[in-house]
This record gives structure tokens, sequence and C-alpha cells, in this order.
């Protein structure tokens, strides 16, 4: 796939009411460039399907689309044989829709955990909530893929490069004054601008008390618009907050993995990434 056809793709995903960030395709293309796979049919694009290589050991998909007129003739099929052979032997995981969970039990997929996309409609802007919000810039990449460990099954310093200077968007951290060192990460978050709205992806937080600060922060990056964010049900302070915060579900997908599910802090997790790269 060129580079103009992952902004196609993702036009697709808007129409699908995924609701991509709107600069998302820059970090996507620019972390594996190979990992995007479009169907042409007579040199036209009729589907899509993303399946990024994180090393040698974890590769997720997304990004399977068909266009309607175009399902049920063997193109969605195809699609999927290209990227698993991309993909190989690596423990693979996706999000299914609620439509292609069966489908993806069939191919040898077990659910992890659902994740359920909750929405807060716009209000006025607010604060940043004290201190212990920070501009995640003060730390490096390489501080931040350290936090990372234990939340995401791989190791993606090259893709928080863009990730977290996202345009039209923030990146927080969560610095805990509780602890020994005061400067140290205790979580971060990022939110940017998407089809509609505002997205945050990811929100870690050792604590619901660093998680809520973050979200607050965030959130009032989005004076006026809704903000979206996708929670694992798994980790009931995550779903207890977004109620709390008078947040609505909207939306759900299942985590899903192909060989094994990874051992991750789902305590930590308050926000996954994203619903394309994991």
């Amino acid at each position: 796939m060129k580079r103009q056809e992952l902004d196609l793709a993702l036009g697709w995903a808007a129409g699908e009411g995924w609701n991509p960030g709107l600069h998302d395709a820059d970090a996507f293309y620019d972390f594996d460039p190979g990992g995007y796979l479009v169907g042409l049919l007579s040199g036209v694009p009729v589907g899509c399907i993303s399946a990024v290589a994180y090393g040698s050991k974890f590769g997720f998909l997304g990004l399977y689309i068909v266009k309607p007129e175009h399902r049920g003739k063997g193109f969605g099929t195809e699609l999927w044989h290209q990227a698993m052979r991309r993909l190989g032997s690596r423990n693979v995981g996706l999000d299914g829709v609620v439509g292609r969970q069966r489908n993806y039990e069939r191919k040898g997929f077990v659910l992890a955990h659902r994740n359920i996309r909750y929405e807060l409609a716009g209000g006025e802007k607010m604060a940043m909530p004290d201190n212990n919000v920070v501009d995640l810039r003060q730390y490096s990449i390489g501080a931040v893929a350290e936090y990372e460990k234990g939340l995401f099954p791989a190791t993606r310093a090259r893709f928080l490069e863009k990730w977290l200077n996202p345009p039209q968007g923030i990146a927080l951290g969560y610095v805990d004054d509780d602890d020994d060192s005061s400067d140290k990460l205790a979580g971060y978050g990022v939110i940017r601008k998407c089809a509609r709205g505002f997205k945050i992806g990811p929100l870690f937080a050792d604590t619901q008390r660093g998680a809520r600060k973050l979200l607050s922060g965030l959130a009032g990056h989005a004076a006026g618009e809704p903000v979206y964010i996708d929670i694992p049900e798994a980790n009931r302070a995550a779903v207890d907050l977004a109620k709390e915060a008078g947040m609505n579900k909207v939306f759900e997908t299942a985590r899903m993995y192909n060989a094994s599910k990874p051992d991750l802090d789902i305590s930590r997790i308050y926000g996954m990434t994203t619903l394309e790269l994991g």
C-alpha cells in the first residue's frame, strides 16, 4: 500500500464508524510501511488490511475492510491470507467488531477481553488538574518506552516518536508525588483529533487517581467536542472511572490473539492505543 492509499483506508474506517485519528496515517506508515495491504480490482482499491509487525514475535491486524459492493466475492479472504502470511509465526492480536468475532474464532483467535468505547459529550474547557500532570515531552522516548513495559506486548519506541507528538493533540504525563522520586513517570496519555471529536489512546496509569487526573487534563484539550476512549472491560477501575466521568458506552470490540494471551498488567491500562495497531 502506498502512503496515500493508507489515507483512503482510514477514510473507509471512518465510514465504518471506527473514528480513526485525522493524522494517524503518518505515525502508522512511518512505523511499518510494509504493513498495509490493499486489494485492487482492475487497478481500483476495493479492500484493505493492516498487518503490522512489532519485531519478530508480535504482530497486529487491523483496518480489515472490503467495500460493501464487493463483499462476498472472496476479496476479504485473500487479504486475510496475505496479511497472515506476512506476520508468519508471530503471536497476532486484533480488535474484532461484534459481527466478525465468530469468524475470527474459526480462524484460531481466542478472546482475551472486551474493549468498550466510551464517549464524553463536549463541554467547557477544563484547566490542567494540578502539578502532577505534566507535558510528556519533558521525558525521552526511551523513558516512555520503558514505562510501557508490561502494558504492551512489544517494544515500540519508533512508533512512539510520532504518536507522542500528535498534530491537534497533546501527550501528558503523570508524576506521583507520593513516590520517592518525584519526577518518575507514573502514567501517561495521548489525545488526538479524530473524524469526530477527539480520542484518548493510550491512557496508562499506575493508579486510578493518576488515570483520573490524566483523563481530566486530556479531555480539557477537546473543549466543546466529544471525547472517546477504548477501555479494557477487564479493568474495573477504568470502567468505574469512565462512568464517574459521565461517559456513555457507544461501541465495543474483542481483543483476540491467535497464539497466546500476552501477560499484560490490565490494572494499569485505562485506555487502549488504537484499534488499528493495538
